[in-house]
């Protein structure tokens, strides 16, 4: 089987379906999760002002209740359910009312995959691969979440910067998957405190708020996993991103200029180039840089 899968014309694919898989599940997370968040604080505050808390008709987390149709409640069956192929065959809209599905779905499935499939072509059937594809899926995921609720969940980027500490530590196979402890943890450390920094001028300047809190959390889960070397590389491929994306946005879409833009899918896209290409990236440039 170890044979086999080393094979890229059987690994990429496998995981490519493995991704389009993953990402039906990941549309869950990132509809559940924040409603799940706004849940448990609406809980809180009923604690904290001693107030009883609302009914819960259901049981509601990533797992229950099944799938339904937010217009008339059809629970979708299996074979409805299956990534891409089943919006196309259903053309796009619930078998019962006919109600459109927003293609957004089979797009973060689509992906999903694609994505998954890039890092199993680059990496290999490699101890890298797996943590990757958890890297990635969780960057989708959070990419998503940020770009609907301007929201980063602490329960999904702490964990992220522990698995990128523990990955390099060396406990697993005596060395660093990525990077080397010391890097790793100075990288976690340098990822929130420069972010933190930022923060805190801009808002002493402008009496603003030019960030969240989970954006500093997302930067230290990468600096753990890449190391503090590809922070500023990280820093500068985020605002790249951001202006490219962000122009395009008020270009194609007119979107308000005055509205806020997350900043997380933007650490997300770079962090995740990075991972890839970062090395290719900072030699390439070193190499002009001597040439100039």
């Amino acid at each position: 089987m170890s044979y086999y899968l080393s094979q890229p014309l059987v690994l990429v694919p496998a995981v490519f379906i493995l991704g389009l898989l993953i990402g039906s599940f990941l549309n869950v997370v990132i509809y559940r999760l924040p409603k799940m968040m706004e849940d448990e604080w609406r809980d809180q505050c009923c604690d904290l002002l001693e107030q009883p808390k609302p009914e819960k008709n259901e049981r509601f987390d990533l797992l229950f209740p099944a799938s339904t149709c937010p217009e008339c409640g059809h629970k979708i069956r299996p074979w409805e359910n299956i990534p891409v192929i089943s919006y196309l065959f259903l053309k796009g809209a619930c078998s019962k009312c006919k109600t459109k599905i927003s293609i957004r779905y089979p797009l973060v499935e689509l992906a999903t995959g694609v994505l998954s499939g890039f890092a199993a072509l680059y990496f290999g059937f490699t101890p890298q691969l797996l943590a990757v594809l958890i890297l990635t899926w969780t960057l989708i995921s959070l990419t998503m979440i940020d770009v609907d609720h301007q929201l980063l969940p602490d329960s999904m980027t702490l964990p992220l910067m522990w698995l990128g500490l523990l990955l390099n530590s060396g406990a697993f196979f005596g060395v660093g998957l990525f990077t080397d402890l010391h890097s790793s943890l100075y990288g976690a450390m340098a990822g929130y405190l420069s972010l933190w920094s930022v923060y805190w001028l801009f808002k002493l300047i402008t009496k603003k708020e030019g960030m969240g809190f989970g954006d500093f959390k997302l930067l230290a889960a990468l600096g753990a996993w890449m190391g503090w070397q590809y922070l500023v590389l990280i820093i500068l491929l985020s605002s790249a991103v951001g202006a490219i994306l962000g122009i395009g946005a008020i270009l194609l879409q007119g979107r308000d200029k005055a509205k806020p833009i997350p900043f997380g899918p933007y650490l997300a896209i770079a962090g995740w180039i990075a991972l890839l290409w970062g090395e290719e990236i900072i030699t390439r440039y070193l190499q002009m840089a001597q040439v100039g």
